[in-house]
């Protein structure tokens, strides 16, 4: 029998070879260590430590104790300048204040995404003297003609979470939309994706991202596999980072709660102090010097 090789089989080939290259697949597996931040709340880092920054994701910490003592003491006021921070709370409840007036209660489910700007004080402090605390912090650095923008807040109660069911998942939407379920953060600079995914054992998810992102994959619980190429065992409390590309598969060996984040590259030189992450050692300085001075919140 003679094989005829047509136009029509070439592009074939061409593009399977052309989305085996867009297969999203595993570049690092890293396991976060063991910090303390705010008063001596005990948490895991990785984004911050390893890597120490993953544009434009700064710092990502996972808190989580059913010990008091662990995370009582909270977070006492504080300055921040020229970062974004995704507060995600899965257990617990914290009280939070801030130097616009603002104040409020975050219990389950509940997200602050707030954007600091030029300048903000606030306190994050636990409502609950005992029971399991859990949640995470997401620190998303801010371009240089955001840096010094007005503070301000999106907050999302987790009734009105925006939520993706059928048979295989569950897909919480913090920013971004998959199938119908949009999150309420829309026309920022980095184009961000945040989900929180719940996959039933030997169930997959399958998502489109755009090849110029950053993104990464941070497992809670179970374990999981990604993209198609062999990699170590990745279980419990793991960021992964991912390669670039646009298809992204996640199997279940077992099931599994993670959090799809994915951003879009800023490409600025960043200097860091501490709370403020400013573009130039300067400004970091200046920073300091307005918090000390009494003229940091604008």
């Amino acid at each position: 029998m003679t094989v005829h090789t047509t136009k029509s089989n070439i592009e074939n080939s061409d593009l399977t070879i052309i989305l085996i290259k867009m297969i999203i697949e595993v570049d690092k597996i890293i396991n976060p260590i063991p910090a303390s931040d705010g008063a001596g709340v005990k948490l895991k880092r990785s984004i911050g430590v390893e890597p120490n920054y993953f544009d434009p994701f700064l710092m990502l910490d996972e808190f989580g104790s059913e010990n008091s003592e662990d995370y009582i003491a909270g977070f006492p006021p504080h300055p921040h300048r020229g970062i974004e921070t995704v507060t995600y709370m899965l257990a617990g409840n914290f009280e939070h204040k801030d130097s616009t007036g603002g104040e409020g209660r975050m219990t389950a489910g509940d997200v602050q995404w707030m954007k600091t700007g030029s300048g903000i004080i606030h306190s994050e402090m636990p409502a609950m003297k005992e029971g399991k605390l859990h949640g995470f912090q997401l620190w998303i650095n801010m371009p240089a003609k955001l840096k010094m923008s007005k503070p301000e807040y999106i907050y999302i109660d987790s009734d009105k979470m925006s939520v993706h069911k059928d048979d295989d998942k569950q897909v919480k939407v913090i920013a971004g939309k998959f199938e119908k379920a949009e999150g309420p953060v829309k026309g920022h600079n980095v184009d961000p994706t945040y989900f929180d995914v719940e996959l039933k054992k030997e169930k997959e998810f399958n998502y489109y991202l755009p090849s110029t992102h950053n993104t990464f994959i941070y497992l809670i619980n179970g374990e999981i596999k990604i993209g198609e190429k062999k990699h170590n065992k990745v279980k419990d409390s793991t960021l992964i980072l991912l390669s670039k590309g646009e298809a992204l598969k996640v199997t279940a060996e077992s099931s599994a709660k993670f959090l799809v984040v994915s951003g879009k590259p800023i490409n600025e030189e960043i200097a860091r102090g501490g709370p403020f992450v400013m573009n130039t050692k300067a400004e970091i300085l200046q920073a300091v010097r307005d918090y000390h001075n009494g003229t940091f919140v604008k």
